[in-house]
């Protein structure tokens, strides 16, 4: 029998060499040295464990009581995270999700018909193009240049306008670039984005991460355009498994009004996040300054160890990883195979995330601070003359 799939899963889901590479060292029980390595549970980070699971052992959880911008002693608590931030916002403009992909997937219907475009900054994580691709909707880059730190093109970015463009997506900061959008960036994105009648969508999952202090979250006001800004547990108290996030809605009153109506449709269509996550969210949020603490003394060590092993690394003002530019000695796909079947060093390619310049690699911060030592050892031996 022949299957018929929807063309808007046409990927190719074939594994890559270097997948493979990988696949085929693990098995053989070589030792890798995995800097690609993201995910917080996974690195040695000491949760209290106690806390954390505690607060999903609430009596209200045999309740179920829906709400589809989900319970508002969560949403009261994503609103008091944000005023830490300096920033006020009403619980009625949250909007809960399982994830940030999900509050992009609401995000993508709401704005788009099928076939509408979306401007994203490049470099950027290639989830995106999976979104656009299941909503129908279409990606067209912005880039992000280097030169002494990250910036937006802005020429670019409004050369890409076209009349079925219907929003600009920013992470703030970029991953994997770790560009913190600066002051004088926010104006200019907010007044194109008003001038041109688009929304904003802001990701900020990265934005406690500031790695030389502070960071300005878009939910400060004033709003010149209709403005989204996504965020979630994920990374905010290193928490990927709980599974919670959500979408805060800001800008001139009656479309933002108009966006969040359509938006409890659509989240009632769904209502996918569970009771006993929702209700432990105002503790998780409350606790969360511990583990940020551990996750950037990590981030920081881990970046001096890169920086003095000689490597160029193209400096991050936030986030999880680093942009390395090594000498350009081959393709990056024969590049990163060899780096594994002859040293045992796993990284990412620039172009997974959209860079041209072939000589440039990714490198998570994240990872055990000996095991990363080790694999940046490695790594520089690779570059050593013979």
């Amino acid at each position: 029998m022949k299957a018929r799939f929807s063309t808007r899963t046409n990927w190719d889901t074939r594994e890559s060499a270097l997948a493979e590479e990988v696949r085929h060292a693990r098995a053989s029980g070589r030792r890798i040295h995995d800097l690609t390595l993201s995910n917080p549970t996974a690195c040695g980070f000491a949760y209290d464990e106690a806390a954390v699971l505690g607060a999903l052992a609430q009596p209200a959880a045999m309740l179920y009581d829906p709400d589809p911008r989900g319970m508002r002693v969560a949403r009261e608590a994503v609103a008091a995270y944000y005023a830490d931030h300096d920033a006020q916002i009403d619980p009625d403009d949250v909007i809960l999700t399982t994830s940030t992909s999900e509050a992009y997937s609401y995000l993508f219907r709401l704005l788009c018909d099928a076939g509408d475009e979306v401007l994203v900054a490049q470099p950027s994580y290639p989830l995106f193009d999976f979104l656009a691709d299941l909503d129908d909707v279409r990606l067209k880059p912005y880039p992000l240049f280097y030169d002494f730190g990250w910036w937006i093109d802005f020429a670019a970015l409004e050369a890409a306008i076209g009349p079925r463009t219907r929003a600009v997506l920013l992470v703030h900061p970029n991953n994997p670039t770790g560009h913190a959008t600066r002051a004088l960036e926010r104006t200019r994105l907010e007044e194109l984005c008003a001038w041109h009648g688009l929304a904003l969508i802001v990701d900020e999952v990265f934005v406690d991460y500031g790695l030389d202090g502070p960071i300005d979250s878009f939910a400060q006001g004033p709003h010149a355009a209709l403005t989204f800004v996504v965020s979630g547990l994920s990374k905010i108290c290193g928490l990927p498994q709980m599974k919670a996030a959500w979408l805060a809605a800001f800008g001139p009153e009656a479309v933002r009004r108009g966006a969040l109506g359509r938006l409890e449709i659509v989240a009632d269509t769904f209502l996918s996040m569970n009771a006993p996550v929702q209700l432990a969210m105002p503790a998780w949020l409350r606790e969360r300054q511990g583990i940020q603490e551990h996750i950037l003394e990590r981030v920081r060590a881990n970046l001096e160890l890169l920086t003095s092993a000689g490597f160029e690394v193209l400096t991050p003002e936030a986030g999880w990883c680093a942009v390395v530019r090594l000498p350009d000695l081959e393709s990056s796909a024969s590049l990163l195979v060899r780096l594994i079947a002859e040293f045992g060093v796993v990284v990412h390619s620039g172009s997974f995330y959209g860079m041209r310049e072939r000589s440039r690699v990714v490198i998570s911060l994240l990872g055990p601070l000996e095991e990363f030592r080790a694999g940046i050892m490695e790594l520089r031996r690779a570059f050593e003359p013979n």
